[in-house]
């Protein structure tokens, strides 16, 4: 009986834990870039096992190769019930010469996802 039981704690606490690492780091699924009058538009569909208010993707930015940030949309609520999601940020400027950039995600728990997703500009 005393087996049973710990088998039976040991299965829980598998499921708890692997449960727990479902809303792991946010992936970046795709990304669009489109250039206007106004500057760039950039859409960039995000993957995330959002659980609530406590752990969401709550942020994507673009970058040059070099590192400056250029741009980045704040996600203001966990979209639990929509995934993958996809958000849109107008008015990116982009300076001469740079023919990529580098787009990064983060979650509310786990920071910036060490993915980075390189998109080339149309």
């Amino acid at each position: 009986m005393l087996e049973i039981r710990a088998i039976s704690i040991a299965a829980i606490i598998s499921v708890l834990v692997s449960g727990a690492s479902v809303a792991g780091d946010v992936e970046i699924v795709d990304a669009t870039a489109k250039e206007g009058a106004g500057g760039w538009t950039f859409s960039v569909t995000l993957k995330h096992g959002d659980t609530g208010w406590d752990h969401y993707a709550d942020l994507w930015e673009v970058y040059t190769p070099e590192g400056e940030l250029l741009g980045k949309r704040v996600l203001a609520h966990p979209h639990v019930n929509e995934q993958p999601f996809t958000r849109s940020l107008s008015g990116v400027l982009i300076p001469d010469g740079i023919t990529i950039v580098v787009i990064r995600a983060r979650d509310s728990v786990h920071g910036v996802s060490p993915q980075e997703f390189r998109l080339e500009l149309p």
